[in-house]
């Protein structure tokens, strides 16, 4: 499960060989990739247009943990005809599994392992300043953008997603514009990581869109101590919660094995709240930081250096909890 403004297609962008999808496939393992509500493949709904009606646009990831990751987890189970899947969520497509397992923790028992990399959940140490400032400001004018039915924000085809597109196809812009955004300005510097080829095939899906209340709740957990619900205010945290602040997620109710794969050197999800996040967790098997000193966010789904760095931890794992599954259903 993707993260953050991503898509199913963030498994793919890194090419055959090193993409994380291709690599599970490689190996025979029977691979799904999911999508997030509000993303370019997640806007349909049985009754809603999300382009007329603002409702459809009110959630965050506590809506997404709690009703659309087990609907995908029941549909894949559904369709293949087994009784638990592997979990592999990556930031935002992690931290969503927490929540689903903190509130419908009978999902946690159709899961074998969760392979957590870089996993979103509190992220009040994030060290990208542009990334700050940007969720403090939407989490500021929620209000305000909402009643200007501003409800969806950076969508596939808006302008400046066409634009950056156009621009990363161009070798000469490639590095100097195109590299330096996202590995620099809004995650931390790693040169090399990721291949021009890579970088035009990123900006070709990302961002992918969400909802302005999925960006104002991260721009709220900045300054919360806890991985905490949306905070709607005191006067409606009462009438929703029963109570005047948001209540935490139980995170020991994720009783299933926890795997967390990270690096260093992620201005977005820092250290700190991966120590805070282990603390938190009744059954971490493993706790691994990557290699590479300059390892950041974005390399875990990018990187061309995928197949050494990361892979081998998710495929030691995944084979010892299929072999151990596939040995108990016989």
């Amino acid at each position: 499960m993707h993260g953050l403004l991503q898509s199913s297609d963030a498994w793919l962008d890194a090419s055959p060989g090193t993409g994380l999808a291709y690599l599970l496939a490689d190996e025979c393992f029977d691979a799904w990739v999911g999508n997030q509500r509000g993303n370019y493949y997640a806007r349909r709904h049985l009754t809603l247009n999300p382009d007329k009606d603002s409702s459809f646009w009110d959630f965050s990831v506590d809506q997404i943990g709690y009703y659309d990751v087990p609907a995908t987890i029941d549909y894949v189970l559904s369709n293949t005809g087994v009784k638990k899947l592997n979990y592999i969520g990556f930031s935002q497509g992690a931290g969503t599994f927490f929540v689903m397992c903190s509130e419908r923790p009978e999902y946690c028992k159709k899961t074998n392992v969760l392979i957590s990399i870089s996993p979103a959940t509190r992220v009040k140490h994030t060290k990208s300043k542009s990334f700050r400032s940007l969720l403090n400001i939407l989490s500021t004018c929620e209000d305000l953008l909402a009643q200007l039915k501003v409800n969806e924000l950076f969508a596939k085809e808006s302008f400046l997603q066409v634009l950056f597109e156009f621009i990363c196809q161009i070798r000469l812009f490639s590095k100097s514009l195109c590299e330096n955004f996202l590995c620099g300005f809004v995650d931390s510097s790693h040169p090399g990581s990721i291949t021009h080829k890579t970088f035009g095939m990123v900006y070709s899906h990302l961002p992918a869109g969400t909802s302005l209340r999925n960006m104002a709740r991260y721009g709220q957990s900045l300054n919360a101590d806890d991985f905490q619900k949306y905070d709607f205010g005191e006067t409606v945290n009462v009438v929703k919660y029963g109570s005047k602040k948001p209540p935490g997620y139980n995170l020991s109710s994720v009783s299933l094995p926890v795997v967390i794969i990270y690096g260093a050197n992620d201005h977005l999800v820092d250290t700190k709240d991966i120590n805070w996040l282990v603390d938190k967790l009744p059954n971490v098997i493993g706790l691994e930081e990557v290699a590479d000193p300059l390892w950041n966010h974005l390399d875990s789904v990018y990187s061309q250096h995928i197949y050494k760095m990361i892979w081998p931890t998710v495929r030691r794992y995944l084979e010892s909890f299929s072999e151990t599954y596939m040995k108990t259903k016989s």
